[in-house]
């Protein structure tokens, strides 16, 4: 395979200069990074912005500072410190790929080993690959995919495009400074060939981008097809000021979280209540899934000390459940009801 030299020299020229300072990185030309914090970095910016990773990177490391020591981690530990990052399932597999790599006394240093981890995929690999051990893997993600559809004025849309724009990273991808290389083209994407109004003028690439005339024509997509919406309840059921929190089941949607027990989600969900009371309408909350888009309303009740509903999990302290780790959800549910009940007038 021919590899194009110049758009690596210039994009790592610029690199040196511009690098963003992440605290998962090293420096452009330093030593690479410890494996664990590339991998975990990684693993939480999936769908998730570099902002709002910065503040659980820290928290993580801090509480788990290497992977054996998130390896012991209790697993409703994890996931309530998990809480707020979203699609909840990067924290299972975190947990376990986690206690394969102690179990296996490291991380393996190729991609076709990192591929046999639970929760690894390709991009993760690559990334991994390269930025932890140097070694020439091809990283795509959506930054990187942007500016290689826009360097090659790439026609065929996405997700179809995806070998297409795989092959065309490839012939750009040097053997030398893999991870730096990787990282540039991340932050290119982030930084200056941004989806909407990218500063093509101070691009490092300008010269050799063959979409720089029309470059919001690139990425093409393929046209959406519309999210289906459900909708659900959610009850509040309160006793001696603490609210009855469950654990969702350890598979499917937010999976092993703690919440507020609901009924199901869908076009005519069951709702009727867990237990028998006077329930009052509380308000309702909208959130959008991957796959789709929820409404849910909030019925609440209060009952006495001596009536148990028929539900297993535990009462919560209504003052401090925002320490509870509810997924942004069952968070924004119990906001609601609270607001319900703050801008209520007084009798």
């Amino acid at each position: 395979m021919r590899v194009d030299t110049e758009p690596a020299r210039r994009l790592l020229a610029w690199y040196d200069r511009h690098a963003r300072a992440l605290p998962w990185r090293s420096p452009p030309g330093a030593p690479p990074p410890d494996p664990y914090r590339v991998w975990l970095s990684e693993i939480m910016l999936q769908q998730t912005t570099v902002a709002a990773v910065k503040p659980y990177f820290r928290r993580f490391t801090e509480r788990w500072p290497t992977v054996e020591a998130l390896a012991a981690a209790d697993d409703a530990e994890l996931m309530s410190a998990w809480a707020g990052l979203g699609y909840y399932t990067r924290a299972r597999n975190l947990l376990a790929c986690a206690r394969a790599v102690a179990a296996r006394g490291g991380f393996p240093d190729s991609e076709s080993e990192l591929l046999k981890l639970p929760g690894i995929g390709g991009y993760t690999a690559a990334a991994v690959a390269a930025i932890a051990f140097g070694r020439r893997a091809v990283v795509i993600d959506a930054n990187v995919e942007r500016v290689v559809a826009r360097l090659f004025a790439l026609t065929d849309p996405l997700p179809a495009a995806r070998p297409a724009l795989r092959a065309l990273a490839d012939r750009i991808t040097p053997a030398a400074r893999a991870g730096d290389f990787a990282q540039a083209m991340m932050d290119l994407g982030a930084t200056i060939c941004t989806p909407r109004t990218p500063a093509c003028i101070l691009c490092p690439l300008e010269s050799l981008c063959a979409g720089k005339a029309d470059p919001a024509a690139y990425p093409v997509k393929a046209a959406k097809r519309p999210r289906p919406h459900r909708r659900g309840t959610a009850w509040w059921i309160e006793r001696d000021g603490h609210v009855l929190l469950v654990r969702r089941p350890g598979r499917g949607l937010l999976g092993g979280m703690r919440a507020l027990p609901s009924s199901d989600w869908g076009d005519s969900p069951d709702e009727t209540p867990p237990c028998a009371a006077a329930w009052v309408a509380a308000g309702s909350v909208s959130h959008v899934f991957t796959h789709f888009a929820l409404t849910l309303t909030i019925r609440a009740t209060t009952v006495g000390t001596d009536c148990e509903p028929p539900l297993e999990g535990e009462w919560w302290p209504v003052d401090t459940i925002a320490d509870a780790g509810l997924p942004t959800l069952f968070a924004k549910a119990a906001a609601a009801l609270q607001k319900e009940r703050h801008d209520q007038p007084t009798p």
